[in-house]
């Protein structure tokens, strides 16, 4: 044991191979590879327990993963940086590890993985898995700082409860979404510190909020729901700086501050301010194709009838009261067609988002053209990796996430 040293004030008599700052799903996996290893690997997190994100996760049963994981399923100002880790550690490699520890699960929609039972097996999992790679975890310990010494033990890290001498530092301290639980800014103010950029943070996963024209339009229906097909436009998006956006095929939520649902929650993470919704309302119908039969009724009343086989009553008739042209006595090829194309490409520019106290995700963060795809390691600064939501890598909606956590906590481990 080194003879206590005093740095700034604080007590330091420790020293571990490998120091992880965050107990979240990223760090807990890095922890355990490292532990495996062989490596004097301790974790260290301000909260009271580890894993609470976990937790929360999935209405708490945790999306721990998704079947149909690719690179095409993450937004980063790099799309191809997560390749590489998401080749080295798949969903079948983490089903292995839940299946190991006997936890039933099911898939739910799109590849969507769940636990049976709680979120917390998940996290007993982990913390089981831990145990048998001899890492330490240590909780209520605040991060003071991180620097480098020049000596063998490359780093220091000053902590609430002291200073740790270590050649290795792994920071995954996720990203600025859901405040309540402790999140911080902690992993780019390190990332800063030594020099390496950071994309602006932004709440992703989120919903989005309406100006007040549309809000007085459309939020008294909070609460309806459909299934749609969102997407949103490109204008402004410098050419080659950024990833156009998919559309989304799930449903769609009216709130009482604006839109929300699987589909806006997943376009949210492309959505920029100014950008405009193309929002397709009947995915796969010709809703008004009744009204276009011969001798077929062609008034307000038959659109009406039509348009309720499609949206829920209350929606329905509002969408109607607000389409001067539906309340025609007798509609013409060209109005029906109207209002057609209208239902498919539904357009409306949100005014912004609830921000990061309603996001699931922190999108941006640690550049990825600071580090190695292979390793997640600083290639600035050896020794210095970061993992996980801090990193500018963001996956959809649906364990996608997860499956980033523990692909690049897994990563790091191997090499730290």
């Amino acid at each position: 044991m080194p003879r206590d040293s005093r740095i700034g004030g604080v007590v330091s008599s420790r020293s571990f191979d490998v120091v992880i700052l965050g107990a979240g799903a990223a760090g807990l996996m890095a922890a355990i590879e490292a532990g495996k290893r062989g490596r004097r690997t301790l974790v260290l997190d301000h909260a009271d327990q580890p894993g609470k994100k976990i937790l929360i996760s999935g209405g708490g049963r945790c999306n721990f993963t998704n079947l149909h994981t690719a690179p095409e399923n993450f937004l980063s100002d790099n799309p191809h940086f997560a390749r590489s880790a998401l080749a080295r550690y798949t969903p079948q490699d983490f089903i292995a590890l839940v299946e190991k520890h006997g936890i039933p699960y099911h898939e739910k929609t799109l590849g969507q993985l769940f636990c049976d039972g709680s979120a917390r097996e998940i996290l007993s999992l982990l913390t089981r898995e831990l145990a048998t790679a001899r890492a330490t975890i240590e909780l209520g310990t605040r991060i003071l700082s991180v620097r480098e010494t020049g000596a063998s033990r490359r780093f220091t890290v000053e902590t609430s409860a002291g200073c740790i001498g270590t050649s290795s530092v792994v920071v995954a301290t996720g990203g600025l979404s859901i405040p309540k639980i402790g999140a911080t800014g902690l992993g780019y103010d390190i990332a800063r510190q030594f020099g390496l950029a950071v994309v602006e943070p932004r709440p992703a996963l989120v919903p989005l909020t309406l100006a007040p024209e549309d809000d007085a339009r459309w939020c008294d229906l909070s609460g309806v729901s459909t299934e749609v097909i969102a997407g949103t436009s490109t204008d402004g998006i410098p050419r080659g700086r950024r990833q156009p956006a998919p559309t989304f095929r799930e449903k769609l939520l009216i709130t009482h501050r604006g839109l929300s649902g699987p589909a806006i929650l997943q376009i949210s993470s492309y959505w920029r301010p100014g950008q405009t919704l193309s929002i397709d309302l009947a995915p796969g119908r010709e809703v008004f194709a009744p009204l276009l039969a011969a001798k077929a009724r062609r008034d307000a009343t038959a659109a009406a009838s039509v348009i309720r086989t499609l949206l829920p009553a209350r929606w329905a008739e509002r969408w109607l009261a607000l389409h001067a042209s539906a309340a025609a006595k007798d509609l013409s090829n060209a109005a029906i067609a109207t209002l057609e194309g209208q239902l498919h490409a539904w357009r409306i520019t949100p005014a912004g988002t609830e921000g990061f106290a309603k996001a699931e995700v922190t999108a941006g963060g640690v550049s990825t053209r600071e580090l190695n795809p292979k390793t997640l390691e600083a290639l600035r600064c050896p020794g210095l990796f970061f993992i996980g939501e801090v990193v500018d890598v963001t996956g959809w909606l649906g364990g996608y996430n997860f499956q980033w956590a523990w692909a690049s906590g897994f990563c790091a481990g191997q090499c730290a």
